[in-house]
Order: structure tokens, then sequence, then C-alpha cells
């Protein structure tokens, strides 16, 4: 997206475009990896060293309020943030604290379909989001994210946690786990 794009967006949703908000919203952006605040804080700080964390965290959830971002939790707690404003789910991997988007259009109108007919009482459904939880079984190298910020800029810790094939939920089940193996046919 180009910066013109980044000030129009603001602009339509009534926003005044300070170099703040086109910082912010531009990384959540280009990141394309669900970024915490701390994330979004250390890529913008290499071109505006002057916005504090504090400032991120205004600007992030008042692009929030106004529908620009979408604030996205994950299951050890932390907030990440996403740009992405196209109907999709999330691969979340417990390991890793990795998002990625997951576009299936079959599984979207599936879940539309059941609430259609199973409907919540004095329950509307504006949208719906499913997060499938699970870990890679592949051997690629994941960025575990932390959340933590740190004064040498660097707040991943890199490590193979993936070929770990050994039981980290503390759940069991048939042969130990619970785990499924799902794989593409």
């Amino acid at each position: 997206m180009k910066s013109e794009d980044y000030s129009s967006k603001l602009r339509a949703k009534g926003l005044r475009v300070t170099p703040q908000r086109l910082a912010v919203f531009e990384a959540v952006d280009l990141l394309h990896d669900h970024p915490t605040a701390e994330e979004v804080s250390q890529f913008i700080r290499k071109k505006h060293p002057d916005i504090a964390l504090g400032t991120v965290y205004k600007t992030l959830e008042t692009l929030v309020d106004r529908d620009i971002l979408k604030r996205v939790k994950t299951d050890s707690g932390l907030l990440r943030y996403d740009a992405v404003k196209e109907n999709h789910h999330h691969i979340y991997c417990a390991l890793c604290d990795r998002i990625e988007d997951y576009y299936d259009v079959e599984l979207t109108q599936i879940l539309y379909n059941y609430f259609e007919k199973k409907r919540i009482p004095d329950f509307m459904i504006d949208d719906i989001k499913l997060q499938i939880v699970g870990r890679y079984t592949d051997d690629r190298k994941a960025v575990r994210k932390t959340g933590k910020h740190t004064d040498t800029g660097n707040s991943f810790r890199e490590t193979d946690i993936h070929t770990d094939k050994r039981n980290t939920t503390g759940k069991s089940g048939e042969n130990g786990d619970n785990r499924m193996n799902v794989s593409k046919k």
C-alpha cells in the first residue's frame, strides 16, 4: 500500500493524518505477522525514533476503535494487531506464538450456514473468526514472540521448537497427547 492509501483510509474514518498514525498503520500492514505494540514500536523506531511506546499503544487503540485494524488475542494473552480486512481465520502455533492468516471460503460458509440454522439465543453474530490452535510439525526455524521489549531492540528468541515431538500441552489423549495430525489432500 502507498503512503497516500494509508492517508486516505485514515481520512475516510474521520481521523487526522499524523506522522504517528501513518507510521503505526504502515508498520502493522508491512509486518504481516500480527505484531504486538512492542514489535510495532521497534519497527518504526528506525525511521521515527521519537515516537514513544505509549503513543504506539494509543494509536493502535484509535485505529482499532475506527475499524482500521483488528485486535487479535493469542492463547498466551498477547494482544496483536491485524491490518487484513478480508474475511479470514488464523492458524496459531501455541509453541512459538506465531499467527498466520488462513483463507478458506468453504470453511467460512460452513460456519455461517451452521449459525444461521443454530442461532444463539439473544445474540446477533457480526462476524465469525476461527482460530486454529496447534503447532507446526515441519522442521522450520521458529521465532518465539515473547512480547517483551528489551533495550537491545531484539525481543525475539530464535529456537527450533517445532522439532520437539514431546507433548508440551500437559493434556493427554490418544497416544499420550491431544493433537490431531491434519493434512491437505
